[in-house]
């Protein structure tokens, strides 16, 4: 039966989204103290649940939080999460917070972190219009937090700096911003990857221009190989953006979306270009296959435990 009301996941209970709470006191609340994931399903498939979970607990170990679940455990969390929703496409929003607290920073005050999961339907058309147009995009002033501060390698709850990054772009006109990292070289955009094509072969910024290592990213570095280009990661320039042939940005909710403009600068004829729209179509093809994710509507157990 599907709820009326769509149900949430919070440490071992389901509440009604109108419900679903935790405490003022909780770290993830009063700090961005805690870690996620966003996760897509489609046709019932959750595509690269294991990608996504092990960037989860990497995550979580780089901060020195304690998941309180084991992977097992918060795979069937997740899977009934959905089946109470009835839900075979969707966004999942995993969080683990670490938990209630005081108004210190000091995390030994939080007794044990807090697992939220959040499940919405999502079309599997989602920003059709955006991915047949593309969009514009400015370089931000706000910088990329330098992999030796708050690194974008975790994925954490803090998301203030991509935040600060999009007002700038909307102020200007702009659908995103591109950030630059403290060398001022290109970083990525407030919450997607970016590539460019230049010549016929991808360039992508590498993890030490201060990047997330995208779940979604590295799927189209092996799909774009696959369909025979090359695809380097190396570090770029503004130039490199303003004057590339095609471009796009990938994220979970997002996909693929082409820029068609950078700084007011039309990136190649200021359509999607050819080799972004052949990537994108062999997307649609791979993202619900069961080979490149989790069956939620299949035997849990048996798929829970594969190696």
């Amino acid at each position: 039966m599907v709820a009326k009301e769509p149900l949430v996941y919070v440490d071992g209970q389901w509440f009604p989204k109108s419900s679903a709470s935790i405490s003022v006191y909780d770290h993830g609340m009063l700090y961005g103290d805690g870690v996620f994931e966003g996760i897509r399903v489609y046709k019932g498939v959750i595509f690269q649940f294991k990608e996504h979970l092990d960037r989860l607990y990497s995550s979580a170990k780089s901060i020195k939080l304690q998941v309180p679940l084991t992977p097992q455990d918060l795979t069937r969390a997740i899977v009934e999460t959905l089946k109470r929703n009835g839900l075979k496409d969707a966004y999942i929003r995993l969080v683990v917070t670490r938990g209630v607290g005081d108004l210190g920073v000091d995390p030994r005050k939080c007794r044990k972190a807090s697992v939220i999961v959040i499940t919405e339907p999502v079309d599997p058309t989602f920003g059709m219009i955006t991915k047949q147009k593309g969009i514009s995009v400015i370089f931000s002033s706000v910088r990329r937090d330098a992999v030796d501060a708050t690194t974008h390698e975790i994925k954490s709850l803090n998301y203030l700096n991509s935040v600060m990054a999009k007002q700038e772009a909307l102020d200007a006109g702009a659908d995103d911003a591109l950030m630059l990292d403290r060398n001022g070289f290109v970083s990525e955009a407030t919450t997607t990857n970016l590539f460019i094509v230049k010549d016929g072969d991808i360039f992508t910024p590498p993890s030490t221009s201060g990047i997330l290592p995208g779940v979604t990213r590295k799927r189209i570095i092996h799909l774009s190989r696959d369909l025979g280009y090359r695809v380097i990661e190396k570090a770029l320039t503004p130039f490199d953006v303003t004057n590339a042939d095609e471009a796009f940005l990938t994220g979970t909710l997002s996909e693929i979306v082409p820029l068609v403009t950078v700084r007011g600068i039309t990136v190649g004829d200021g359509k999607v270009g050819a080799i972004t729209r052949e990537i994108m179509e062999s997307f649609v093809k791979v993202r619900s296959d069961p080979k490149d994710g989790l069956p939620i509507y299949q035997e849990t157990e048996r798929i829970v435990n594969r190696k």
